[in-house]
C-alpha cells in the first residue's frame, strides 16, 4: 500500500470553528495510525468571503491544538504551493485539457438569463438546474467569443441519465441520480476556479489517498467523481465524518455558545480538554472511557468505530472535562496557560511573575482543583491580589453570628502568637480552638474563610491563610470583627 496522504484545507474566512478543528484532528489520528502525512492546504480562492487574519489564527489554533502537519504553510513541501490562491495557473491549465478534448464547454449564459431559466422552473415548480444552453456551440465560435472577449464560465459536461455511487468509508454506498445535477462550473467568469474543481486538481497533484471531511461535503463528491473521471485520473478513498448538531438537533450556531477554538481559548478552555472532546464527537473507544491523550488515542484509533449519526454538541461535557484536565495536568503545563488570566483581570503585569513564580504556582495549584476553566483560576484567586470589600450575604446570615466575634478574636490571638505560620502550625492552632471551645473545626473555618475570602467556598483554609500571609490574614480577621460588631450584633 503506498504511503497514506490525507488533508485539512480549510476557507480562511473565519477563525477555526469546532467542526474544522475535528476535520483536523481526525485527519491526524488516521495519518499518525496509518504511519502517513498529513498536508494543510488552504483554500482561498473565494475571495469575498477571506477574512485578513484568519489564516495566521488558523494555523495558531492548529498548533495550540497540537495538530501538525507534515507539509503546507510555514513548513513546505514537495506538492507546493499550499495556497490555492497561488495555483490558479495549475487550475486554468486543467480547464483548458478539458475543453480541448470537449469534456467541459465555454458557457456565456449571463446572470440574467440564469435568473430567467431559474425562474422559468420555480414557476414550474422544479428545482434550478441550468438547461445546457450553451453546451452544443460549435467549439470555433465558442473559442472565437471567448477570444473577442465575451464573458464566459466553463462548465464540464456530464452523462444527463444514469446513476453514480459514492464508496464511502463510513456510510457505505451511497447513489445518487444523474438527474440531480447540471453541467455545473468548474472555471468562473472571474477565472476563479470553483471549489468542486480546485480540491479534485490539488487532491490529485497532492496524492491524497483518503479523503476525510464533515458529512456536509457528501454531495459534493459525485460532482468531485465527475471531474475525476472526466481527467482520467483515479479518485482518493472517501470518509464522511457525522455532522455536529446542536444539543436541539439543530445546526450548530453562534448562539449555541462559543464555536471557534480562539473563543474556547479565551475562556479558559485547555488545548487538551478540548482535542479529548472532540474525540468523542462521533468516534468512541470501544469502552466507557471518557478521558485519553492523543497518543492513548492514536493507538485506539480505527476509522471503521467512526459512527453515522450526528454527533451533539455538548459544552457541559467539555467543561466537565476541562476541570479534569485542570487538576490532574502537570503543573507547569497549566502555569503559562493561565498567567494571560490573572493578567487581563488586572490582578498582575507581565513583570510580576519573574519575582512571585513559586508563590503563582502554589496559588494556583491551590486553586485549581475546585474550578473548572483557567477563567475561574483567575476568578477563585482574585481575593489574593484585592482587598475584601464584601461579603456573600447567605455567608453572612450563617456564618458572622454575635458569638463569631469571640470566636474570631481567638483566631486573631492564635495566628498573631504563631512564628511559624505554616499549613501544619495553623491548622494545630484551628485544632485547639475548636477544641477548647467543644466546637468542630468547621464551626471556626466557616467565619474565617467569609473573613478572609468573602465566599462561602474556596480552597483549603489553610492553604489560603498561608498563600495570604500572616499580614493579610490578620488585616482581614481585624476587618471581619468590626463588620460583624456593626452589622450583626
Amino acid at each position: 500500500m503506498s504511503e497514506v496522504r490525507v488533508r485539512f484545507a480549510p476557507s480562511p474566512t473565519g477563525y477555526l470553528h469546532i467542526g474544522g478543528a475535528r476535520t483536523a484532528l481526525f485527519n491526524w489520528l488516521f495519518a499518525h495510525k496509518m504511519g502517513g502525512k498529513l498536508i494543510l492546504r488552504i483554500e482561498d480562492t473565494d475571495t469575498e468571503r477571506l477574512k485578513e487574519d484568519s489564516v495566521s489564527q488558523i494555523l495558531t489554533s492548529l498548533k495550540w491544538l497540537g495538530i501538525n502537519w507534515d507539509e503546507g504553510p510555514e513548513v513546505g513541501g514537495d506538492c507546493g504551493p499550499y495556497y490555492q490562491s497561488e495555483r490558479l495557473p495549475i487550475y486554468q491549465k486543467y480547464a483548458e485539457q478539458l475543453l480541448e478534448q470537449g469534456k467541459a464547454y465555454y458557457c456565456f449564459c449571463s446572470s440574467a438569463d440564469l435568473e430567467a431559466q431559474r425562474e422559468k422552473q420555480r414557476a414550474a415548480k422544479q428545482p434550478f438546474r441550468y438547461a445546457r444552453t450553451c453546451r452544443d456551440l460549435p467549439v470555433e465560435e465558442a473559442k472565437a467569443r471567448a477570444a473577442a472577449g465575451e464573458p464566459y464560465s466553463v462548465r464540464v459536461k456530464i452523462p444527463v441519465e444514469g446513476t453514480i455511487t459514492v464508496h464511502d468509508l463510513i456510510h457505505g454506498d451511497v447513489t445518487f441520480n444523474m438527474d440531480q445535477f447540471d453541467d455545473f462550473v468548474i472555471v468562473k467568469s472571474n477565472g476563479m476556479p470553483t471549489y468542486n474543481f480546485a480540491v479534485v486538481v490539488d487532491d490529485h497533484l497532492m496524492g491524497m489517498t483518503h479523503v476525510l471531511r464533515a458529512e456536509e461535503h457528501l454531495s459534493n463528491t459525485p460532482k468531485q467523481l465527475l471531474i475525476y473521471e472526466a481527467l482520467g485520473w483515479e479518485p482518493p478513498k472517501f470518509g464522511h465524518m457525522p455532522m455536529i448538531l446542536a444539543p436541539d438537533r439543530s445546526k450548530l450556531s453562534k448562539r449555541h455558545g462559543a464555536t471557534s477554538v480562539e473563543e474556547f481559548r479565551s475562556q479558559g478552555y485547555l488545548a487538551e480538554a478540548i482535542v479529548n472532546y472532540l474525540t468523542l464527537l462521533g468516534w468512541g473507544p470501544g469502552d466507557e472511557r471518557e478521558l485519553f491523550t492523543l497518543q492513548e488515542t492514536v493507538k485506539l484509533f480505527e476509522l471503521e468505530q467512526m459512527s453515522k449519526k450526528a454527533a451533539i454538541y455538548d459544552t457541559k461535557k467539555l467543561t466537565w472535562m476541562n476541570g479534569q484536565y485542570l487538576s490532574e495536568l502537570p503543573l507547569e503545563k497549566i502555569l503559562p496557560e493561565a498567567k494571560p488570566f490573572f493578567i487581563k483581570d488586572g490582578f498582575v503585569t507581565e513583570d510580576w511573575f519573574a519575582e512571585h513564580e513559586e508563590y503563582f504556582a502554589k496559588l494556583v495549584d491551590v486553586v485549581r482543583v475546585r474550578v473548572k476553566t483557567l477563567q475561574e483560576v483567575a476568578d477563585a484567586a482574585s481575593y489574593f491580589f484585592q482587598d475584601v470589600t464584601e461579603y456573600d450575604p447567605k455567608g453572612v446570615a450563617k456564618h458572622f453570628k454575635p458569638e463569631s466575634v469571640g470566636l474570631l478574636e481567638q483566631c486573631i490571638a492564635a495566628v498573631e502568637a504563631d512564628e511559624v505560620y505554616d499549613l501544619a502550625s495553623t491548622e494545630a492552632a484551628y485544632n485547639k480552638i475548636a477544641a477548647d471551645n467543644g466546637l468542630a473545626l468547621g464551626k471556626v473555618i466557616h467565619p474565617t474563610r467569609l473573613a478572609l475570602t468573602g465566599r462561602t467556598v474556596s480552597p483549603g483554609m489553610f492553604d489560603v491563610m498561608v498563600l495570604l500571609g500572616k499580614e493579610k490574614t490578620l488585616e482581614r480577621l481585624h476587618k471581619a470583627v468590626e463588620y460583624i460588631k456593626a452589622h450583626c450584633c
